[in-house]
């Protein structure tokens, strides 16, 4: 199964809601594709259910069973089968159910009759796992099912990679060029840097988010932000070490529904580490941004986490490489080209080193472009802002910015 690379495609499906489905097929590929559909991060919430025999499997289950949220049925039979079938099953059908018909037939007069006789969706087959993904969600997407926000995760391939000040540049460079809201929610609770970033330093944040699930609403969620700029706010980390921050899988899905469903755009500056629910962060992000280093430790690391993400997200664009810190004097340095090839992904961007301007932003408490506007790296966050919001992808042209820098390297050594 193919996915998309193209994140405004995927941007159009919602998830799907808390819903029992149950779907009735005849043929594997249905079956198989109505089972990959269920294990896809969209439909984490939703409880599927998928059995064979079609139409006249459903009406003898639910003779005496009640029936669920959806029914799937998928038909090779006539039409007239199939509207014996359907009348046979709308005895049983609870109130609320509601049934989407699979068939292989592109009849209009079809179509129109099945919506006249209550059917709430009819699918032309074969179909896809994002095409059966997103016509679910169209059933739901005016019940405030997962709403608006896009989440993208920031997370270094090993520690010191520098992806917490790229997440706080994007995401400074989203709210300012898009002119919408933007929310960093700073996930390294022990060493997060994001109120440092930003000269800020708010009594509370995201642990106190965490550690309160059953107060946790929308109204706590607003109290705890810290505006930083204009339509930019941080869900910051304490940055203590007075307590242990050990979480189970799940704990901080209730925040990022609540982020999702009022803020445009969320990046999570996903601490480097490997657990349950950083794990979870990963895969269930909208965009996942990937920064390394060019070394060895960092080609490794990429690789694993790709290979992992590439099966736990089959239907999403692959995640963003950038690579950062290019260029440092004297320091033995894996090529672009052959990291590349190796991990089989060409960078988003390439960041070249620059101690003096991150060093100074990084101690003023600023972003790179209110140091230096004009500078080439300012544009970089600009434009892989503007990538993973699906605005537009990264120029090609503008991708590598070390020919002038490695050509002044040279001239000085």
């Amino acid at each position: 199964m193919g996915h998309s690379d193209r994140p405004d495609e995927l941007d159009r499906i919602i998830a799907i809601p808390r819903i029992s489905l149950q779907a009735f097929c005849e043929t594997p590929d249905l079956a198989h594709t109505i089972n990959e559909a269920a294990a896809d991060r969209r439909m984490d919430k939703a409880h599927v259910k998928v059995q064979m025999g079609g139409a006249p499997a459903a009406v003898e289950a639910y003779r005496s069973a009640p029936t669920p949220n959806l029914i799937v049925i998928e038909t090779l039979s006539d039409r007239n089968d199939l509207v014996a079938n359907l009348e046979a099953l709308a005895e049983f059908c609870d109130s609320g159910t509601r049934v989407v018909v699979i068939g292989r037939v592109n009849d209009i007069i079809l179509y129109r009759d099945l919506m006249g006789r209550g059917v709430s969706e009819y699918l032309v087959g074969p179909v896809s796992v994002i095409d059966f993904i997103r016509s679910i969600g169209h059933l739901y997407g005016h019940e405030g099912a997962e709403a608006i926000g896009r989440v993208i995760a920031f997370v270094g391939a090993k520690g010191g990679v520098g992806a917490s000040t790229i997440c706080h540049n994007v995401a400074w460079s989203i709210a300012r060029n898009l002119d919408v809201e933007t929310v960093i929610a700073d996930l390294d609770l022990a060493f997060g840097t994001g109120g440092l970033d930003f000269n800020q330093d708010p009594p509370q944040g995201v642990a106190e988010a965490v550690f309160a699930p059953d107060r946790l609403d929308a109204g706590l969620v607003d109290r705890l932000l810290s505006r930083c700029a204009d339509k930019l706010s941080l869900l910051a980390a304490p940055a203590t070490l007075e307590r242990s921050y050990d979480f189970n899988e799940t704990a901080f899905d209730s925040l990022i529904d609540i982020l999702r469903a009022s803020t445009p755009y969320v990046a999570l500056d996903v601490p480097h580490a490997w657990s349950a629910w950083t794990r979870r962060m990963l895969v269930g992000a909208d965009e996942v941004v990937l920064v390394a280093q060019p070394d060895l430790a960092n080609l490794r690391n990429v690789k694993s986490i790709l290979d992992t993400l590439r099966v736990a997200r089959p239907n999403d664009s692959r995640p963003k490489l950038v690579m950062n810190g290019i260029g440092v004097q004297k320091r033995p340095e894996i090529g672009i080209a052959e990291f590349s090839r190796a991990v089989e992904l060409e960078p988003a961007c390439v960041i070249p080193y620059d101690a003096r301007l991150f060093g100074t932003a990084a101690n003023n408490g600023q972003m790179i472009a209110e140091v230096e506007a004009a500078n080439a790296i300012a544009a970089t966050f600009s434009e892989l802002g503007r990538a993973v919001t699906g605005r537009f992808e990264i120029k090609q042209a503008k991708k590598n910015l070390l020919g002038p820098i490695l050509a002044r390297l040279r001239k000085r050594a």
